[in-house]
């Protein structure tokens, strides 16, 4: 009996074994084939990382060293003898005006300022020696004001409008310390007032067959901002609105460009210290103006200056909650410097 005992224990024993060692086996195997598998999955994700890296440098020497390269004179006046510019009489929408008639183009200004809209067009007359025309709308009023600006616009060839009339708020706020009459205004001047001056001016384009809307975005569109709520929403309304109607038009001759500057000297931006002086990415509107009109013709999607192609580059590659952590940061620290200095002033 005992030998019979022995004798299936030591059998048992012996297949333990077997299927352990066979496990092991097994295991081994299991081990180095995942080893391979995850070899090529990181081989994969280094390449696609390369792939974008390159994808990114090419995309900066596009809309940077190209419109260098190839940007002139007959590039701009080839869409016509006249641009509009909506927001004309300062800060980027003044500054672009002058870079286009640089270029020999007649100059249309839109704004509300009948005084600082004569000034500029005086100035621009009298510096570049080309026609200049004003029109008075207040966007705030929303669509009544079109009609009349239609009217001025009948039979003048519009080969270039720039869509960069804006509203900021004061300093950045959480969305319900805000007065509803500011989030009004932002989306009557940010949006409504960019969509139907394509109304007007895209039909005379298309029987033309030629023709650039250039939409001014913001930085602000790529992510959400927050305690820059309602504007940062209108700017990113303004990129998607820029896209879709390029695919729109873009095989009737119609060159459609989305422009999304970052931080530029400007009176909207005066709220901060730090950006209402010159510095490695903040840019003066004369030079911004510079840098943006050269890509036209070249850049559908661009912020239009070096150094914010630089900023966009890292910023699409940042993760969203870092983003969210700067711009908080950021937004508290020139709200609290706006209210000290306004204390004190």
């Amino acid at each position: 009996m005992m030998s019979a005992y022995n004798f299936n224990f030591a059998k048992l024993g012996n297949i333990v074994q077997g299927t352990i060692v066979s496990l092991a086996k097994e295991v081994v195997q299991s081990y180095h084939n995942n080893l391979d598998i995850l070899a090529i999955v990181g081989a994969c994700y280094t390449v696609r990382k390369g792939l974008n890296l390159l994808r990114g440098c090419c995309s900066l020497i596009k809309h940077q060293v190209f419109p260098v390269l190839f940007s002139n004179t007959n590039t701009i006046l080839k869409y016509g003898e006249w641009a509009v510019v909506t927001g004309g009489s300062d800060g980027i929408g003044k500054a672009y005006a002058e870079e286009l008639a640089s270029h020999g183009v007649n100059i249309i200004l839109i704004g509300r300022s009948i005084q600082k809209l004569q000034n500029v067009s005086e100035a621009i007359t009298a510096t570049y020696g080309v026609k200049t025309r004003i029109i008075i709308a207040d966007f705030n009023k929303g669509p009544e004001v079109f009609p009349s600006i239609k009217e001025a616009l009948v039979d003048v060839d519009v080969g270039i409008l720039v869509n960069n009339a804006g509203v900021f708020y004061d300093y950045p706020a959480c969305l319900i310390e805000v007065p509803e009459e500011k989030s009004l205004e932002i989306i009557n001047v940010n949006i409504v007032a960019a969509v139907m001056m394509v109304y007007t001016v895209l039909p005379g384009m298309l029987q033309r067959k030629r023709g650039a809307i250039i939409n001014v975005s913001s930085i602000t569109s790529w992510k959400p901002i927050p305690l820059m709520t309602v504007y940062a929403a209108s700017k990113a309304f303004m990129d998607s609105f820029t896209r879709a109607v390029h695919y729109e038009y873009s095989s009737q001759g119609i060159f459609i460009q989305c422009l999304s500057p970052g931080f530029v000297v400007t009176k909207m931006t005066g709220f901060a210290g730090i950006l209402r002086k010159k510095s490695l990415f903040v840019a003066l509107a004369r030079e911004y103006a510079r840098g943006a009109v050269r890509t036209i013709g070249v850049s559908l999607r661009t912020t239009g200056y070096w150094s914010h192609s630089i900023k966009m580059f890292i910023a699409h590659r940042m993760p969203e909650y870092f983003w969210i952590f700067i711009w908080i940061y950021l937004n508290k620290k020139w709200r609290a410097e706006y209210l000290s200095r306004e204390k004190h002033n």
